[in-house]
């Protein structure tokens, strides 16, 4: 009963604050309209000015299926609006006299190795801050090979090829921040969540903030995610960003979000305490680097320049400047916005997968408040929409062109199969099912679809059924034939600025028991040369006068790859009767046969 008479107080302070704000009056009919057009379930938006919360409020469903409303208090994933709370603790870390900017991160994180020397000699945390390391996104080797490890997944920085040099071009990267948050856990002896709790959601009073999926679904009044699906709103499951947390894994409310706000604009202080170092907040939402070049827009010329900061874009709206940084994960986005020579922060978090709505809502608002023109936000969406589709319609036209008809893949399905890995991704397996191939990838069962040659599209599956309509759309995967003949690898084009990640092929293997091993020993002649079969530590391995001893793996009966040595197979010839009396040696160079003495 207290928490029910506590949450009706609320609301009504937030309908009373709300309705005495005149810039806001009639807002609602905007934001309504914002929900209907995009497809959205739900969203919420608090704004705040000084330090005090002028408006809060809940628009569509954080359960769309059981029509459960959002409001103020809703919790919803803010994606990469966490990367400003990870910089900042390295923000208070510095006040603390406990790092420079200017150190290289190896100083702080020893084992930390990167692709080339000049990144591992030349980069400083701030490159890891401002996006300005020459790496591009690779969001493929977490996004689609998860760990709950932040040290394994970073060390896969060592295996990720840049696109340009350091400092010479900005481009967003995840791993940057995940590194940071490694960097704190190393300096305090604490998990990056433990100081996110200590630092920011106790003293700012987030007591409905979390930085995991796990206590998101624990959570009361917590929002599942959606997705628009041909014309559909449907839930899409929680995406456990694990790991890599430190990028974008925390779940907060706008009222929560108003007080980071509230921080941020009132330089780092929350009711007179000094939460963030009032220096770190100048550097942070001052520009670091240019994130592009080109002239304002013709329609808008008074929306212009694009730089970052700390965990911030930066630009220039209608001739106020603007602090902002959107966030997006599977069924969620968010944008938290300030205007800090206006004192006015506002706060959109919706459930919609890759949505308009923050940006849209933020800037409607942002209108209003700032006392510019209004612009029609909705119908400039609505005419890119109707833009995106038919450009889209044009780039299925040209996949269809592409496709080279009648073909057909040059190994059996079964040559396919074997897990595949990458060191700076991970591995996923590929495995025949009736006359199919699918991958298993992070649990999830994709469909292989024949595209032309040796080139597969990656199809989702829904219920065990293969999503036909991907068909043309989706991802490929191109395999290469290595010198023996056999399937050596696997290319796909995850991280568009490098050349198509590369994943090696190692045939799966299956068990055979010691009985069967022994049908195999003995000496094998070919030409003079003996070939000497045995068992040792309860594996098959081939001696050769010269050679070192050589291990082999069984995938399949009767044949064997070598486990050191790519291309390089060995197959038993049995009889008529079922015994074994030859061995064919396939090698790159050919293939050839030895008699069994």
């Amino acid at each position: 009963m207290k928490k029910l008479a506590l949450l009706i107080l609320s609301l009504i302070l937030t309908i009373s604050v709300s309705s005495q704000d005149k810039r806001l009056k009639g807002i609602e009919k905007e934001l309504n309209k914002i929900l209907e057009v995009t497809q959205t379930a739900g969203y919420a938006v608090a704004v705040v000015e000084g330090d005090k919360i002028i408006y809060a409020k809940g628009f569509g469903y954080r359960d769309y299926e059981n029509k459960i409303a959002v409001d103020a208090n809703t919790l919803f994933a803010i994606g990469s609006s966490t990367k400003a709370f990870t910089s900042s603790l390295l923000g208070i870390l510095r006040d603390d006299d406990k790092l420079s900017f200017d150190h290289n991160p190896r100083q702080y994180v020893p084992e930390l190795e990167f692709y080339n020397n000049d990144l591992n000699n030349n980069l400083i945390i701030k490159d890891l801050m401002r996006h300005s390391t020459g790496l591009p996104r690779h969001d493929g080797s977490w996004y689609y090979f998860p760990s709950n490890s932040k040290d394994s997944l970073l060390m896969r920085m060592k295996y990720q090829e840049p696109f340009t040099g350091i400092r010479q071009q900005w481009y967003y990267n995840n791993f940057g921040f995940l590194a940071q948050g490694v960097i704190t856990e190393r300096i305090t002896g604490k998990s990056w969540e433990d100081n996110l709790k200590e630092q920011f959601f106790t003293p700012l009073e987030m007591t409905r903030t979390n930085a995991s999926i796990e206590e998101m679904k624990s959570s009361s009044n917590a929002s599942l995610g959606y997705e628009v699906k041909n014309d559909n709103i449907k839930k899409m499951d929680y995406y456990d960003i694990a790991g890599m947390s430190p990028a974008g894994s925390i779940n907060s409310s706008v009222n929560d979000m108003s007080n980071w706000l509230i921080t941020w604009i009132n330089d780092g202080k929350f009711k007179g305490e000094q939460i963030i170092p009032e220096n770190y907040i100048t550097e942070a939402m001052s520009s670091q680097i240019v994130v592009g070049g080109g002239v304002p827009d013709e329609e808008f010329p008074d929306i212009h320049f694009a730089n970052y900061g700390y965990g911030w874009f930066l630009q220039s709206y209608k001739g106020h400047y603007r602090v902002e940084h959107g966030g997006n994960i599977d069924g969620f986005s968010a944008n938290v916005a300030l205007y800090p020579s206006d004192n006015i922060g506002i706060v959109v978090l919706a459930n919609q997968n890759g949505s308009p709505v923050p940006s849209l809502v933020r800037n409607t608002i942002s209108d209003r408040l700032l006392g510019v023109e209004q612009s029609d936000w909705v119908g400039r969406y609505e005419k890119n929409l109707e833009k995106g589709k038919k450009a889209q319609e044009e780039v299925e036209k040209d996949s269809e062109i592409s496709n080279v008809k009648n073909t057909k893949p040059s190994h059996i399905n079964v040559d396919y199969t074997g897990i595949y890995s990458n060191k700076g991704y991970g591995n996923f397996e590929i495995i025949a099912e009736n006359d199919s191939l699918f991958s298993i990838l992070n649990g999830d069962k994709l469909y292989l679809h024949h595209f032309h040659y040796d080139v597969f599209e990656l199809i989702d599956m829904t219920e065990n059924k293969v999503d036909t309509t991907q068909y043309g759309k989706s991802i490929k995967m191109v395999f290469t034939t290595g010198e023996s003949g056999d399937i050596s690898e696997a290319k796909i084009k995850i991280e568009p600025t490098v050349d198509d990640i590369v994943f090696d092929r190692a045939p799966n293997t299956i068990d055979v028991d010691t009985k069967t091993l022994e049908t195999y020993t003995g000496d094998y002649d070919i030409a003079g040369t003996d070939f000497k079969i045995f068992i040792k530590n309860e594996a098959l391995h081939l001696f050769i006068k010269g050679q070192p001893e050589y291990e082999l793996i069984a995938t399949d009966k009767h044949k064997f790859s070598f486990k050191t040595l790519e291309g390089f197979k060995i197959e038993f010839i049995e009889d008529e009767n079922g015994k074994i009396t030859e061995l064919k040696a396939i090698q790159p160079n050919g293939t050839f046969v030895a008699k069994r003495k």
